[in-house]
């Protein structure tokens, strides 16, 4: 994901959010949650950053 960026900031609530950024500008990903502090939302990146190489892909059909 070349020229990817994470960013880190404080939201309307005051809370910690992050969201990865491709580099054509266009957001793939967010926190999906306001974080208490910075090191909260910085774990969250680390997490992503550890398990997402791996993680597998499953389609959803309708049932």
């Amino acid at each position: 994901m070349s020229g990817a960026r994470f960013e880190l900031f404080v939201d309307a609530a005051d809370e910690w959010r992050w969201r990865l950024v491709a580099s054509n500008g266009n957001i793939i990903a967010d926190s999906g949650e306001g974080y208490t502090s910075k090191q909260g939302a910085e774990r969250g990146i680390e997490s992503v950053k550890r398990v997402a190489a791996d993680a597998a892909i499953h389609e959803l059909t309708e049932e």
